[in-house]
């Protein structure tokens, strides 16, 4: 009798070409809230200061990148009548986790981020990511989707969270850019007549800026208007 050769299939590179695109298309043409239009509830909530961006960002990527892998290590046993109850089990435990650390560690943010910790736990991006890729995919793609949308969020959070501070208050993580305008003792651009912009910290500011942005993003890439 002839023996059967079994060849096995070469191992993918842990950042190949196809691993590395999961993580740069959702920083420009696949951007989980420019592109697909999603997480924008928290995009115009908190976004008033920098801290507040760079820590609802950070909170994000790390329940979307431990939530994608503990999804991808356990899409073989989930049934699926029951995917979507576990897959909000698993983001509420890690929530749970993130809103017990800023309380600890960081009270104050954690107090001005108030309810939008506990919203992640419905954000459209982490609940699409569950379901549309960590449900498909082994447990290292689902890690690189995670870093890449998660990125992505923070990125553009961030983006936005610069300009309302920096316009609206002066500084930028608390930092005086624009001089000193306390009553008085007006110095740098205060001192030349520059007033903030009392409309940067009003939420409907943060979706002008948000709507400039993609314009901006459709503009340079067409095929975003062909697509979406």
């Amino acid at each position: 009798m002839s023996e059967e050769v079994k060849t096995k299939e070469p191992k993918e590179p842990l950042f190949s070409k196809k691993n590395k695109k999961l993580v740069t298309d959702p920083l420009t043409d696949n951007n989980p809230v420019t592109v697909q239009v999603l997480g924008i509830c928290s995009a115009l909530a908190i976004t008033v200061q920098v801290e507040q961006g760079i820590v609802m960002g950070v909170a994000v990527l790390f329940v979307l990148v431990l939530g994608n892998l503990i999804i991808s290590l356990l899409r073989n046993l989930i049934p699926s009548r029951i995917r979507i109850i576990v897959q909000l089990v698993v983001v509420a435990a890690l929530v749970i986790i993130v809103n017990e650390v800023l309380k600890a560690y960081m009270p104050d943010v954690s107090e001005k981020l108030s309810v939008f910790v506990g919203l992640i736990i419905t954000n459209c991006i982490i609940m699409g990511r569950f379901e549309a890729f960590a449900m498909a995919n082994k447990p290292w793609p689902s890690i690189m989707d995670g870093v890449g949308n998660g990125l992505g969020y923070a990125g553009l959070l961030i983006l936005v969270a610069v300009f309302r501070e920096l316009f609206g208050s002066g500084t930028l993580l608390g930092i005086q850019i624009f001089g000193n305008s306390l009553p008085g003792e007006e110095t740098g651009l205060y001192a030349m007549g520059y007033m903030n912009n009392n409309m940067m910290i009003l939420p409907p500011m943060a979706l002008i800026i948000v709507g400039v942005i993609i314009w901006i993003q459709r503009s340079r890439n067409k095929s975003l208007i062909e697509t979406h």
